[in-house]
C-alpha cells in the first residue's frame, strides 16, 4: 500500500532547511579531504584535479548555506503570497488554543432568562435537536473552538471588518471561528437566539479536517431582523463548545407587499322578456243562410211559359226554376 505523507508549507520549509544545512557541512568536510588528499600526490595532473574537486566541493557548501539562509528568511513569506493558507491548515502551536476555553466575561444573561435547558448558565442543546443527529463519529474530547466573531461577510472562511454592533438594514451576518484537533462525521450544532426565540440553526456532520477557519451564517429579510442582543451557541454532539454575541440596532425595514387585485364580479344576466303571446284568430260565425228554395215548375209550350198552376195533363215541363226568398248573408251572391 503507497503511503501518503501529509506535509504542510511550514513543515516543508523545515525539511528543506535542515537539510540544506547538512548538505553544507558535508560538502565542506568531503572538499577539506579531497584536497588533503591531492596535496600528498606526487603526480602533478592527479594532485590538480583533487584540488580542484575539494574546492568545488567548498564552493557547493557556500551555495547550501546560502539555500538554507533564504529558506529561513524570505522563503515562508514568499509562499505564502502565491498560496494563501487553507482553512484546513493545521494551526501552529502558537496559536492552538488550550482545551480550557471559557466564556468572555462580556456574557450576560438577560432577565428573561428561564430554568429551561436552553437558557441555562452553561448552555444545553434543545431535545428537539438530538433528534435530527446524522454524525456517525464520536466527538472528540479533545476538540477546541475559539470565540466567535460577527461580520456581514467573509473571505477565505476569515471575517472582514469584525463587529459586535450591526445597524440596520441587515440581510446576512457571519460567525467565524478557529478550530483544532476536530474529527470528520462527528455532530455539531449552530444556534442564533433572539432572546428566547431561535431564528436560524443548523445541524450536521462535521465536514471541515482536523484544524483551520469555520463559520455559521444566518440569512433573513431585511424586516426580521429585529433590534435587539442576538446569541450564537454551537454544540459538538450535546455539548456546549463556544458561543458569542452581538447587537442590532436601529428599525428594521417594514417589507412592501404587491396589494393583491380584488375580483371584480360579473355583471348580472338580465333576462329577456318573453314573447308575448299573439292572440288568437277569432273567427266569426256567419249567419245561417235561411232561405229554402221553392220550386215553381215552368212548362213550355211552344216557347210560351206556362204556370205550374195551369194543369196540363198531357204535356211534361222541359225547364226547372229554383227561386230563393229570404235574406240572404252579407257578402254572399248566391
Amino acid at each position: 500500500m503507497p503511503v501518503s505523507l501529509h506535509l504542510d508549507i511550514e513543515t516543508a520549509l523545515q525539511v528543506l532547511f535542515f537539510l540544506s544545512v547538512i548538505g553544507g557541512i558535508l560538502a565542506i568536510i568531503v572538499g577539506l579531504q579531497s584536497i588533503r588528499s591531492g596535496s600528498r600526490l606526487m603526480f602533478f595532473r592527479k594532485r590538480q584535479e583533487m584540488i580542484m574537486r575539494g574546492w568545488r566541493n567548498i564552493g557547493l557548501a557556500v551555495i547550501l548555506a546560502g539555500v538554507a539562509f533564504s529558506l529561513n528568511q524570505y522563503a515562508r513569506p514568499a509562499i505564502y503570497r502565491v498560496f494563501p493558507p487553507s482553512p484546513t491548515i493545521t494551526l501552529t502551536p502558537t496559536i492552538t488554543l488550550t482545551p480550557t476555553i471559557s466564556l468572555t466575561p462580556t456574557i450576560t444573561f438577560t432577565p428573561t432568562i428561564t430554568t429551561t435547558p436552553l437558557f441555562s448558565p452553561t448552555p444545553v442543546i434543545p431535545t428537539q435537536y438530538a433528534a435530527r443527529f446524522t454524525g456517525k463519529v464520536t466527538p472528540s474530547s479533545n476538540a477546541v473552538f475559539s470565540s466567535l466573531q460577527f461580520s456581514r461577510k467573509i473571505e477565505g472562511n476569515l471575517p472582514v471588518d469584525p463587529l459586535v454592533e450591526f445597524a440596520n438594514p441587515i440581510d446576512h451576518i457571519f460567525g467565524t471561528f478557529s478550530y483544532d484537533k476536530m474529527t470528520d462525521g462527528s455532530q455539531w450544532t449552530a444556534i442564533w437566539l433572539r432572546g428566547s426565540d431561535i431564528v436560524c440553526d443548523e445541524t450536521k456532520p462535521w465536514d471541515g479536517g482536523t484544524g483551520g477557519y469555520g463559520y455559521t451564517d444566518c440569512l433573513l429579510p431585511g424586516d426580521q431582523w429585529l433590534p435587539g442582543q442576538y446569541e450564537v451557541q454551537i454544540f459538538l454532539g450535546s455539548q456546549f463548545i463556544t458561543g458569542g454575541k452581538f447587537t442590532v440596532t436601529g428599525n428594521a425595514p417594514t417589507s412592501t407587499r404587491t396589494p393583491v387585485p380584488t375580483k371584480t364580479p360579473a355583471p348580472t344576466i338580465t333576462r329577456i322578456p318573453s314573447a308575448t303571446p299573439v292572440p288568437s284568430i277569432t273567427r266569426t260565425t256567419r249567419p245561417t243562410d235561411t232561405r229554402q228554395p221553392t220550386i215553381t215548375a215552368m212548362s213550355t209550350l211552344k216557347g210560351t211559359p206556362v204556370p205550374s198552376s195551369t194543369s196540363i195533363s198531357t204535356s211534361v215541363p222541359d225547364v226547372m226554376v229554383v227561386t230563393y226568398t229570404g235574406t240572404p248573408p252579407s257578402g254572399l251572391i248566391p
